[in-house]
C-alpha cells in the first residue's frame, strides 16, 4: 500500500453561510502588516503560487479570478475542492480585492491549484510527488513559472519527496510548509512532521492574534518563523467563508508574503532573486517575540519594514548571515549575507 500523507489536523471553528456585507481585511493579514506592502509589492501581481492541497472552489467570487491553472492528481477528475481546506488556504494567500468578502496577503497573485488530497484530506505520496514534479516544470500561458510552493500537509519522511523539494529549491522555488499541529505547549520537546521538518523548506509555526504561540504548534530546530494561525477567517467552498485554526492557516500568510517580498526585492536589486536570497529577504521581515528559537524560529512575520522602506533607500547597515544545511550532497549548504 502506498504511504499516505494527510492534512495536518486543524479545527473548523465556524462556517459563515451568509454572504459578507462588505470586503474586509482578516485580522491575521492586518497583523502581519500586509496592506503596507501591497502597493510596493504590486499586490503580488505576476507571481504564481502552487498550492498542493484539497483543490479549490473554482467559482468562489474571491478566488475565481486568481486561478491561472489547476490539475487533479487524486483520480477525482477535477481539482474542485470537496473538503474545504484548500479553498481556505488559497484565500489567505490571494483572495481578490473585489469590494466583497475577504482579501488575501497578495490579492493579485496567481494560484496553480494542485489537488493532491481527497475529500477526507488523505493523499498518497505518489500523488504529492507527481504534483511537486508538475509544479517545478509547469509553465503558464505567458511562460510564467512557479515562484512559491505552499504545503499544509504532513506525514512521514520520504526520500523521493525530499529529493523533489530539493529540486524545487534548485529551481529557485521557495517551498513553504506547515510545521505541524502536534505541539504540547512546551518548547523543549521535538514534534516533527514532514515536509515541514526538511531543512530546505520554510517551516511555519502558528501564533494567535495576540502573538502568543499556539499550544498545538510544533517546536523543533527547523522552525523558520511564525504567523497567525488561530481563528483565521478565509474563503470556503460554496462561496462561503470559514474560521479555522492550525499551522495550515499560518503557512499561507507566509506564502502570500513571499510573493510581495519577491517583487519588492527584485525591484531594488534589479534582477531575479535566487531562492536563498528570497529566503533571506523573508527572514528579514520578522520580529522577535521573545520566545525560544525552537518555537518562533527567526520570529513573527511582519511586513511593516519592507512596506515602509523605499527601494534603494539606505538601511541600517546591519548584516545577517543565514545558513541552510542540506542533507543532500548535490545541494550543499547555502550561506547568504544580507546587509540592510
Amino acid at each position: 500500500m502506498a504511504k499516505e500523507k494527510r492534512l495536518i489536523p486543524y479545527t473548523v471553528l465556524e462556517i459563515l453561510d451568509k454572504k459578507m456585507e462588505q470586503e474586509s481585511i482578516p485580522e491575521g493579514i492586518d497583523l502581519i502588516q500586509a496592506p503596507l506592502a501591497w502597493e510596493k509589492g504590486k499586490y503580488g501581481e505576476g507571481i504564481v503560487v502552487a498550492v498542493l492541497d484539497t483543490g479549490i472552489d473554482k467559482e468562489h467570487p474571491d478566488l475565481k479570478d486568481r486561478i491561472i491553472d489547476g490539475k487533479d492528481f487524486t483520480g477525482a477528475g477535477d481539482y474542485h475542492d470537496d473538503n474545504g481546506h484548500g479553498t481556505h488556504v488559497s484565500g489567505t494567500i490571494l483572495a481578490s480585492l473585489n469590494d466583497d468578502g475577504v482579501v488575501g496577503v497578495a490579492p493579485k497573485a496567481s494560484i496553480l491549484a494542485l489537488k493532491v488530497l481527497d475529500a477526507d484530506g488523505t493523499g498518497n505520496l505518489e500523488w504529492i510527488n507527481a504534483a511537486l514534479e508538475y509544479a517545478i516544470n509547469w509553465r503558464g500561458p505567458n511562460k510564467e513559472k512557479v515562484s512559491v510552493i505552499s504545503l499544509s500537509l504532513g506525514g512521514p519522511a520520504d526520500e523521493e519527496e525530499h529529493r523533489l523539494l530539493q529540486k524545487a529549491v534548485q529551481n529557485n522555488i521557495l517551498v513553504v510548509c506547515a510545521a505541524g499541529n502536534s505541539g504540547d505547549g512546551r518548547d523543549d520537546t521535538d514534534e516533527m512532521d514532514y515536509p515541514g521538518a526538511y531543512p530546505e523548506v520554510v517551516a511555519v509555526g502558528a501564533v494567535d492574534l495576540n502573538k502568543n504561540l499556539a499550544e498545538f504548534s510544533n517546536t523543533n530546530d527547523e522552525i523558520d518563523l511564525v504567523a497567525p494561525g488561530v481563528e483565521i477567517i478565509s474563503t470556503y467552498p460554496g462561496g462561503r467563508y470559514a474560521k479555522m485554526s492550525g499551522t495550515s492557516m499560518a503557512t499561507p500568510h507566509v506564502s502570500g508574503a513571499a510573493a510581495l517580498i519577491k517583487i519588492i526585492a527584485e525591484q531594488e536589486f534589479g534582477r531575479e532573486l535566487t531562492e536563498a536570497e528570497l529566503y533571506a529577504q523573508l527572514v528579514k521581515q520578522t520580529e522577535d517575540l521573545g520566545l525560544d528559537k525552537r518555537a518562533q524560529g527567526n520570529g513573527f512575520l511582519n511586513l511593516k519594514a519592507i512596506g515602509a522602506q523605499e527601494p534603494g533607500q539606505p538601511g541600517t547597515g546591519k548584516e545577517i548571515t543565514i545558513t541552510i544545511e542540506s542533507e543532500s550532497l548535490e545541494l550543499p549548504k547555502k550561506t547568504v549575507v544580507v546587509t540592510y
